[in-house]
């Protein structure tokens, strides 16, 4: 289907471009949110007598969405899931949990101004853009955490994915290695006694000796 864009969208255009787009994608996105209008001549002069307008709400809309977007960008919002050992998650994270949680956050946004490249399927601390405006994509980090204690460490810089087996080995083989260090420290004054034994006994020897 052929329509008239009315705002900047991503990878379609700018304001004013007739574009072609899947007629289910126009349905159901574009045209019942007044993005766009279908490319019909009755449209494409309403359009260009309304071209004005439509470019100062625009421009009023993007400086919004910029104001907004300073105090966004860079933020840390937490979703709490059940996951294994390995970190990876029973499930996913999708648009609507990381929206609710940047709303919750004080930043109202919906599930479709989510950018989600991939799935989050895993624990960690994942970068995502949200689409404040056709131009306006800030970045905000969601941290996939079991618990908000584990969310704090992940904040930190920890791994988190290490599992309880692991942590026993490093215990271990820190065991050891103190083992290891106080055992050699502790030789030379072990060894001491024995020395003084020996100097002892040759100094009596000596002295039994006849003249």
């Amino acid at each position: 289907m052929e329509v008239i864009l009315l705002e900047r969208i991503g990878r379609l255009g700018q304001m004013g471009d007739v574009v072609n787009v899947k007629d289910g994608y126009a349905r159901n996105f574009l045209l019942p949110r007044g993005k766009a209008l279908r490319a019909t001549d009755t449209n494409r002069k309403h359009f260009e007598s309304q071209r004005a307008q439509l470019e100062a709400r625009d421009l009023e809309a993007k400086t919004e969405a910029e104001a907004v977007s300073g105090k966004l960008n860079g933020e840390t919002f937490i979703v709490i899931r059940q996951a294994g050992d390995n970190g990876q998650l029973y499930g996913s994270v999708s648009t609507r949990d990381i929206s609710t949680a940047v709303t919750e956050g004080g930043f109202s946004i919906e599930r479709r101004q989510v950018l989600l490249d991939r799935p989050i399927k895993a624990l960690g601390l994942h970068e995502v853009r949200v689409s404040l405006h056709g131009e306006v994509e800030p970045n905000i980090v969601v941290n996939v955490a079991r618990s908000e204690e584990e969310a704090a460490r992940q904040a930190r810089g920890e791994d988190v994915t290490r599992t309880l087996s692991d942590e026993e080995e490093d215990a271990e083989a820190a065991l050891e290695a103190a083992e290891s260090l106080f055992e050699e420290g502790a030789k030379p004054e072990e060894e001491q006694p024995s020395e003084a034994v020996e100097e002892t006994t040759e100094k009596t020897s000596e002295d039994e000796t006849p003249a």
